[in-house]
């Protein structure tokens, strides 16, 4: 289970980062908020997964982060 868990997470990391490089390119509007609710809902699931995987967590401060992901 852990492993199937660790896969998933892998693939949800794999698939943040693909969309973070899809915003650097040129895109239309439409593509654009394609991939910007693409990238929310694998946030989303990645924190959701790794919450369940790992239930205990230390408190992080959250610094904003900007649509490519950059903290600002």
């Amino acid at each position: 289970m852990l492993d199937e868990n660790l896969a998933r997470i892998r693939a949800h990391r794999n698939n943040i980062h693909r969309y973070r490089r899809l915003l650097k390119t040129r895109l239309s509007e439409l593509e654009r908020h394609f991939i910007e609710r693409r990238l929310a809902e694998e946030r989303s699931a990645l924190e959701g997964l790794t919450a369940t995987t790992f239930p205990v967590a230390f408190a992080a401060t959250h610094a904003p982060i900007d649509v490519q992901g950059a903290v600002q």
